[in-house]
């Protein structure tokens, strides 16, 4: 299909992109264009405007900043998980970025472009969630930090405010003892997640110290799976584990639509949420 008609903007500088936001509330920002494109096309979004922020060079690149990792909102996939200092610094981005669709959409498809289109199908909004990075939104008036437990609001809909946009993502890093993976289920490998989990467990003494979980597909927004990271803490690997990962779908909401109804999802979420914690605490 032919998308909507719209004006095309593409401003020289972050302060002017923010600037026509603030004055179109219908207008959308353009970077990599692999999420919006689509719903263009299919007539799903009607933005009076595309800002086009892909030419920013101040919005891109990676940078370590010894507790954490920033990662530019126009760094593309590629970029993000071949880079040394996310690799070593936080990992569990490098690996769930490998799982998202193809090469060709790693080359083209930008990170916080990936994060700001808020879709909860996505692979990496629960990977953000679960290692709690926090998200840098610029505006005329300034910086401001939005955690990522509140950066998702809705399908789609992430908190970002009109004349906002987003710069880049802090990612905490864990340190020593950590092991992470990133679980996912679909139909090809270029598809959305019919379910997915990103895992991150500390070991200590033999036993699991601490687990973070992040569910994607599993509602209206990414989701934490609080009960099950709650029942892994001073478990070691073995019965236990499982059954705490029995717990991983319990206050779910998950979609139903033609490739998964609500059960299948949760029963997904149970077993994948299984899977990523015994690799991630390095398990044979």
């Amino acid at each position: 299909m032919i998308p909507a008609q719209f004006a095309y903007v593409r401003p020289g500088s972050v302060a002017e992109a923010c600037e026509v936001l603030a004055g179109d509330e219908d207008a959308k920002v353009l970077a990599g264009g692999q999420s919006l494109l689509p719903l263009l096309r299919l007539r799903l979004a009607y933005p009076s405007a595309l800002v086009d922020v892909g030419r920013l060079e101040e919005l891109k690149g990676v940078h370590d900043r010894g507790d954490h990792v920033f990662i530019g909102a126009l760094t593309t996939h590629d970029e993000v998980m071949r880079s040394p200092v996310v690799t070593t610094g936080c990992p569990l981005v490098a690996l769930a970025t490998a799982h998202v669709a193809d090469p060709a959409i790693r080359h083209r498809g930008t990170f916080g472009g990936s994060l700001a289109h808020a879709d909860p199908a996505g692979d990496l909004p629960a990977v953000v969630l679960a290692l709690d990075g926090v998200f840098v939104a610029v505006s005329a008036q300034g910086e401001r930090e939005i955690p990522a437990s509140e950066f998702f609001v809705d399908y789609w809909e992430p908190a970002l405010a009109q004349g906002e946009i987003l710069a880049g993502v802090k990612i905490p890093k864990l340190g020593d003892g950590w092991g992470f993976h990133y679980e996912k289920f679909h139909r090809t490998a270029q598809a959305w997640a019919i379910v997915g989990v990103a895992a991150a467990v500390k070991r200590s003494n033999g036993s699991i110290a601490e687990a973070r979980i992040g569910l994607t597909n599993m509602g209206a927004t990414p989701l934490r799976a609080g009960a099950t990271e709650a029942a892994l803490t001073g478990v070691e690997l073995g019965d236990q584990v499982r059954q705490a990962c029995d717990e991983a779908a319990d206050g779910t909401s998950p979609p139903s639509d033609l490739h998964a109804q609500p059960d299948y999802r949760r029963h997904l979420a149970r077993v994948l949420t299984y899977r990523a914690v015994r690799a991630a605490a390095g398990a044979p």
